[in-house]
């Protein structure tokens, strides 16, 4: 039987700061379903359930990607009706994996999340590979180990950098940076790619329970976190 993913997406369609729309990011889901959807069965989730609101600005901007483009022509039944997130909490015995697509949207909902938090806490209690890519790892930051301590306080991670932040002008829109936050849950163990928008990805373990947590940067390393998933589940 083929491993069971559960992907979530934000429900956040306003940055609240100013209005502009937001929502999860074409290609960081897009990218990871061309590499699962074939080995693992996908079952797609947001707070809200029902529609996930796509970033317009992603859609724009991957306009010419035919990986994003072919997915946003043919599988827009994905998005279009996701399950509530508080309905799979009960069913976590049911699925192998979680991964987290980015967006600016987490930033704003999924990051508070209690839902989401009781979610990622019980994936890693069951030794079950944790996924997020871009401003996905947000969703990471209050979650903890059974004893209390930060499921990151150990884990070399990476997500959306200060510099990329800046170079989207998106900074002053933000709640916070995500990089600097990621630097002090792991007591400094963030990285990133040598160069802005290069590919990098990072796989480590939770505190406490050794679960697998594998962070993308951005959307260059979708691809690469949807591989890791395939490999941490044993199905590469």
């Amino acid at each position: 039987m083929a491993p069971k993913v559960l992907i979530v997406l934000t429900s956040q369609d306003k940055i609240p700061s100013n209005g502009h729309p937001t929502g999860w990011y074409l290609p960081e889901l897009a990218h990871p379903w061309e590499v699962l959807h074939d080995k693992t069965e996908l079952v797609i989730a947001s707070p809200k359930g029902g529609e996930a609101p796509l970033d317009p600005a992603s859609v724009k901007m991957f306009e010419n990607d035919p990986v994003a483009s072919k997915f946003l022509n043919e599988q827009k039944s994905l998005w279009t009706n996701t399950v509530k997130l508080s309905d799979v909490l009960p069913k976590v015995s049911e699925f192998d994996a979680i991964f987290y697509v980015g967006g600016h949207g987490p930033m704003f909902d999924l990051v508070n999340d209690e839902t989401s938090i009781a979610l990622i806490e019980a994936f890693s209690a069951a030794k079950k590979p944790i996924a997020a890519v871009c401003h996905g790892p947000t969703v990471l930051l209050k979650a903890k180990a059974p004893s209390g301590v930060p499921l990151l306080s150990a884990c070399t991670v990476t997500g959306f950098s200060n510099t990329e932040e800046d170079q989207a002008q998106m900074s002053s829109a933000m709640p916070f940076m995500l990089e600097d936050e990621l630097q002090k849950v792991t007591g400094n163990r963030y990285v990133k790619a040598d160069e802005p928008w290069g590919e990098k990805v990072a796989v480590s373990k939770a505190a406490g329970t050794g679960a697998t947590v594998i962070t993308g940067q951005n959307p260059a390393s979708a691809t690469g976190v949807g591989k890791e998933i395939l490999r941490a589940l044993g199905v590469a």
